[in-house]
């Protein structure tokens, strides 16, 4: 009697296990942020965050780069999303500024939480409709990494001036419930997906990136802080660029 051919599709290439596998790695990032958080470690966990926020950028490339897109890793990095950028930054806060505002302070962690699932549905539900980016180079609204940055805006500034005051509880609390409503917001925000220069420009864009990394690598905080501001203009110029072109338009 013949044995039976064994079946090929039971199997599969551990290259396409990467994308998941760095997703998985996002989340252990984000856990390990909040454990040092409430430890006191406050500096090592907003360090996590942005591990997370690099992990989160290079799942999905790895997934289209090794052809294992599936739907358990679409969901699988939507859940990491919401733990690293959605709940892992506002209880870092929580815990570094809110002690003392506890019921107002709770109240703005829990709607920047509700504002960044709210976000990440919304994008899925759109992406699956090619509707969340625009084709003109916009998203709508502030994506989560960049959401989970611009609150922890604050702990980036008080690390590069450890002399200057921190600011109010209720001043951290306010930051923390704007940003959450940017993410739901429908201001335009500039897709980098689509940023492309001059083949003749690439060594220079390669230059600066290179720069840009040795400056992250050497001064983090007064890197982050610049690169935070210089994001934070750019939702303005957005948001101004899109609303000329709109009365252009019509």
């Amino acid at each position: 009697m013949p044995h039976p051919l064994p079946d090929k599709r039971k199997k599969i290439n551990v290259l396409q296990l990467l994308p998941n596998l760095v997703t998985i790695s996002a989340i252990c990032a984000g856990l390990s942020a909040i454990r040092f958080g409430y430890e006191g470690n406050f500096e090592l966990a907003v360090r996590l965050v942005l591990v997370a926020c690099v992990l989160d950028g290079l799942d999905g490339r790895l997934a289209r780069l090794t052809k294992s897109e599936s739907p358990i890793g679409a969901e699988l990095d939507s859940l990491a999303d919401f733990l690293n950028f959605g709940v892992a930054p506002v209880l870092i806060m929580y815990q570094w500024a809110l002690q003392d505002f506890q019921s107002a302070g709770w109240i703005a962690v829990l709607s920047y939480s509700i504002c960044c699932v709210l976000r990440l549905a919304r994008f899925n539900v759109d992406s699956r409709m090619d509707k969340e980016d625009t084709g003109c180079g916009y998203f709508v609204g502030v994506p989560s990494p960049a959401g989970a940055v611009l609150v922890l805006l604050p702990m980036v500034i008080s690390f590069l001036f450890s002399d200057l005051p921190l600011a109010a509880p209720s001043v951290i609390a306010g930051h923390v419930f704007l940003v959450g409503l940017l993410m739901i917001s429908r201001i335009p925000t500039y897709s980098f997906k689509q940023l492309s220069i001059d083949r003749g420009n690439a060594k220079f864009f390669l230059l600066g990136a290179g720069l840009m990394a040795a400056a992250l690598l050497t001064y983090l905080w007064a890197t982050l802080a610049l690169m935070t501001f210089a994001y934070i203009c750019s939702l303005i110029w957005a948001f101004r660029s899109a609303r000329k072109s709109r009365n252009t338009k019509d």
